[in-house]
């Protein structure tokens, strides 16, 4: 399979993603030919981190205010508990995720990163895994929570769900699938 013509997105706050959740599925869509853009509020950098200890500051791409659903395949929804906070607070960000769900294109979250998701309201009816303190969040919004470590809800738009940076070669690999 060419992701060659692909393009994935990745949405993040300016500080508290989690490194891992955002460098190991952006290496997963790079080396398999797919481009990948980094997505954030404001132009300049991000500050990742591991855990609660600052890591790597990454570039940020497109600005959220010029973000399109229209532009990418893909949406990455990388975990970090402020930074999942952060992003779901942000309406551009919630009208992001509307215009991937409206238009069927898939979508990967991990950790904290289900937020957003759930402030767009595009979980309802829909089976999806977190990290296990967002599992209340879930219900309150209409889904089905699960502790699995990876959850392929394929629905009205693909949602690929998992719990924590462990899951990732899962999380990763069903990413690629459904990014086909």
């Amino acid at each position: 399979m060419s992701y060659d013509d692909k393009r994935v997105a990745f949405l993040v706050g300016p500080e508290g993603i989690e490194q891992a959740e955002l460098t190991e599925p952006w290496k997963a869509v790079t080396e398999a030919g797919a481009t990948a853009k980094l997505i954030s509020k404001e132009s300049g950098s991000v500050q990742a981190f591991n855990h609660l200890t600052p890591a790597d500051k990454f570039s940020v791409d497109v600005t959220l205010g010029d973000a399109s659903a229209d532009d990418f395949d893909m949406l990455v929804l990388p975990g970090g508990v402020a930074n999942g906070d952060q992003v779901r607070t942000f309406p551009d960000a919630v009208e992001l995720v509307k215009g991937f769900a409206s238009a069927g294109k898939p979508i990967a979250v991990i950790c904290h990163g289900g937020w957003v998701l759930i402030e767009a309201g595009v979980v309802d009816g829909r089976t999806l895994t977190s990290w296990p303190s967002l599992q209340t969040d879930y219900r309150n919004g209409g889904a089905t929570w699960v502790d699995e470590e990876v959850v392929v809800d394929p629905g009205a738009f693909t949602i690929v769900s998992s719990r924590k940076p462990d899951d990732l070669p899962a999380f990763n690999r069903e990413l690629l699938a459904a990014l086909q």
